[in-house]
């Protein structure tokens, strides 16, 4: 397999991860991201989220107030340097988030690194979104 193909293997398997929180499951990204400090994430509610307990503390967070949930990553663009790399692309999907329906089409970057034979994800930054942003804030 191409690492190229590693890289869309492990973006698919970010995705699916990313749906089930969507819909609503928490616990949803322990596999496919390193639990250390290193890693990082910048969702579209906005902040900063730094080290694996934050990160995945954050997602469950949205699990816990998402349903129905479908996120999908379109125009694919991969680049790889040696054991890091990232794609960009565009996320679209929607789900509903404390009861109200959002709509989701944003910017994304991904960045993975290979560890032990496997690429895990180590950062995840998407656009901010105003329609979550506002949910929150009404929370």
């Amino acid at each position: 397999m191409s690492t190229q193909d590693e890289i869309r293997r492990a973006s698919t398997d970010f995705y699916a991860a990313l749906t089930r929180m969507a819909a609503g499951h928490e616990r949803t990204m322990a596999s496919i991201w390193p639990h250390n400090i290193l890693v990082t994430a910048m969702h579209p509610i906005g902040g900063r989220d730094e080290g694996w307990d934050a990160v995945s503390s954050s997602f469950d967070q949205v699990a816990k107030a998402a349903t129905g949930g479908k996120i999908s990553l379109h125009d694919q663009l991969i680049r790889v340097i040696g054991d890091v790399a990232y794609e960009i692309g565009s996320e679209k999907g929607s789900f509903t988030f404390a009861g109200r329906t959002v709509d989701i089409d944003q910017r994304v970057t991904n960045n993975y690194r290979k560890q032990d034979g496997e690429w895990k994800v180590i950062h995840h930054h998407s656009d901010m979104s105003p329609a979550m942003i506002e949910i929150v804030k009404s929370l």
